[in-house]
């Protein structure tokens, strides 16, 4: 891979990565239920008084290790960027950019549920153009469907259904928002995709 090529494809994955934790914060400033992962670091934070990215942070090295038991493969060391953008960028959202977002009103709090379905979609669909490492939640499922050749679908159903029990047992705030995510997650990146993929074509050496 020339030089440039692979800054192009750094850049965008680092973007993307800022861009889908945006999207996180929208959906947790929200308070209508968040995705299942996401339920649990919020539900871990309110409970140890650790921000929700240094728990993004720690769960993410937990998984790392985790995948690479049951991949039985060499832990993927380049997640950790990924995972220290994520928390990182995340708890900069929360703590410096959103701190009085916060609606009362359902409609404000609809409307940043949304946007922040469309922005993590749009995020997601960025970071992954460059194909350069998955985040340890989506690790997770790759690493399950290798093990026990499970169909991706179902990998990501045993991986969201694991996190939605730890997120109810640790008061997460799982509610509307997060089945709406659930719903709606797919087919925002879906859409996003081909647009993410041509704008990275641009920038790319021809």
């Amino acid at each position: 891979m020339m030089k440039r090529e692979y800054i192009v494809r750094l850049f965008f994955y680092i973007i993307g990565l800022v861009v889908l934790s945006f999207g996180i914060g929208l959906t947790i400033k929200a308070d209508l239920g968040v995705g299942a992962w996401d339920a649990v670091n919020v539900g871990l934070s309110a409970i140890t008084g650790l921000t929700v990215g240094n728990w993004v942070i720690i769960i993410g090295i937990a998984l790392i290790a985790l995948n690479a038991i049951i991949a039985k493969e060499r832990p993927d060391y380049f997640a950790l960027l990924t995972i220290f953008i994520v928390g990182m960028m995340i708890d900069f959202w929360l703590l410096y950019v959103m701190v009085d977002w916060g609606r009362d009103h359902l409609f404000y709090q609809a409307a940043m549920l949304v946007i922040g379905v469309l922005i993590l979609g749009f995020g997601v669909s960025m970071y992954l153009q460059p194909k350069l490492s998955l985040n340890p939640i989506d690790g997770l499922m790759v690493s399950l469907q290798k093990r026990w050749r499970f169909s991706l679908v179902t990998a990501k159903t045993i991986s969201e259904g694991l996190a939605l029990v730890a997120a109810l047992i640790l008061g997460g705030p799982v509610g509307i928002g997060t089945i709406l995510i659930l719903l709606f997650i797919g087919p925002s990146i879906q859409y996003f995709e081909p647009k993410a993929r041509k704008l990275m074509r641009v920038f790319l050496p021809s």
